[in-house]
């Protein structure tokens, strides 16, 4: 009976996706509305996080159906939204939707979606970065409020930011995964200085934001008082999820890129085809892995498969586009612009809309780092998936 019963289940929550699907698609069609009035219906359909609840842009069905949405919508040409809002719809929501009180995320989800206020993360800080349990942020009660002192460091798109996820250390005498709480910070409030750091693409992506006596309303803590490492595990894992363990299609992606430079150069050395050949089965190997890991994946925080997909891609991304770099030949040595600029989005193109592969290459290089680098990766793997005795820490214990 349990399985008839899964199996009815299952199709009752498939048709209900595909329904909402043919009727967004049909009374929004993306080909003749703005972006962001689609990306608005999409969320009042419930198509946004298909697992979320209802009323906050979700179905309240399993998150393997997302993958279908996605789909679905990338074949009718609808527009993406994640690399306007990277960090607001891979962490950010899935944070709000576990842990913040409904009314919040009520208010917050949707301006998340459609892509009217552009979130950031503050967990890093100058000698608090891999370890991020390291924290000394400091956030003080103040009645109805919270007083904060402190700075963050390699804050992607603060500039542009509305919110931000704050980890904070509010009890200095306890040991350091706990005694930390997680806001969410108005990042034009008064005290919030953001000033930028530039990175060797020319570009200033990157940011140190300084709080001075930045006030936060109670109301927008998240989680209990001393339980900011639970909410930012969360967070961190959502991040990985995000960074590298998609489902895209075939030829997406960065090894997508390098197909399509492929076919415009039309290379015939056979050494560069090969090469070329084994990348696309590494980037296929990780793929497929990846749709297999979000089948298994329920709703909630996600297990260690993030952290493979991150660890994967990142290297990955490396190899690409020092690939592409090479087959451009002479002109992989040129640079469009080492003009300092403060993008609005993490995506990298020319003026005329095409990709910059030089610049691709050198951004590659922060994919091993952002999100958790390539060693915390394989510390994590080896210590919860094949049960390798955790690395020493002297710390750990200790205020």
């Amino acid at each position: 009976m349990a399985p008839y019963s899964s199996t009815a289940l299952q199709n009752r929550e498939l048709k209900l996706v595909e329904d909402q699907i043919g009727l967004l698609l049909e009374r929004f069609p993306a080909s003749s509305m703005p972006d962001k009035e689609f990306w608005s219906a999409q969320y009042d359909l419930g198509l946004a996080w298909v697992h979320f609840p209802l009323g906050l842009g979700g179905l309240g069905v399993s998150p393997s159906f997302q993958e279908i949405v996605e789909s679905r919508l990338r074949e009718s040409g609808a527009p993406s939204n994640f690399l306007i809002n990277p960090i607001g719809i891979g962490m950010g929501a899935p944070t709000l939707a576990a842990f913040a009180p409904v009314e919040l995320a009520q208010k917050l989800l949707k301006p998340i979606f459609t892509g009217d206020e552009i979130w950031c993360q503050l967990f890093s800080e100058p000698g608090a970065g891999s370890d991020v349990a390291s924290v000394k942020t400091s956030a003080v009660k103040d009645g109805d409020e919270w007083i904060i002192n402190g700075q963050k460091v390699w804050t992607t798109l603060a500039h542009v930011a509305k919110w931000g996820m704050l980890l904070t250390r509010t009890d200095t005498t306890l040991p350091k995964h706990a005694g930390m709480t997680y806001f969410i910070l108005d990042m034009h409030a008064q005290g919030v200085e953001i000033r930028p750091l530039r990175q060797m693409t020319g570009d200033s992506e990157f940011n140190e934001v300084y709080l001075t006596d930045v006030r936060i309303p109670d109301s927008y803590r998240i989680g209990n008082i001393g339980q900011g490492w639970k909410v930012a595990i969360t967070t961190l894992m959502n991040e990985r999820v995000s960074l590298g363990g998609t489902t895209a299609g075939r030829e997406s992606g960065s090894i997508g890129d390098a197909v399509r430079l492929w076919r415009t150069l039309q290379v015939k050395i056979p050494s560069d085809r090969d090469r070329l050949m084994q990348l696309w089965i590494e980037a296929e190997v990780s793929r497929l892995t990846n749709i297999r890991a979000s089948q298994q994946r329920l709703a909630g925080t996600p297990g260690p498969e993030g952290s493979v997909g991150k660890l994967v891609s990142a290297e990955l991304n490396k190899k690409v586009y020092e690939f592409c770099i090479n087959i451009l030949g002479a002109r992989g040595l040129t640079y469009s612009s080492y003009e300092m600029k403060r993008p609005e989005s993490i995506k990298i193109e020319l003026e005329d809309g095409s990709l910059d592969f030089q610049k691709m290459f050198l951004r590659s290089r922060a994919n091993t780092i952002e999100g958790g680098t390539s060693e915390i990766m394989k510390n994590i793997l080896g210590e919860r998936v094949l049960g390798l005795p955790r690395e020493p820490s002297s710390d750990s214990d200790k205020a």
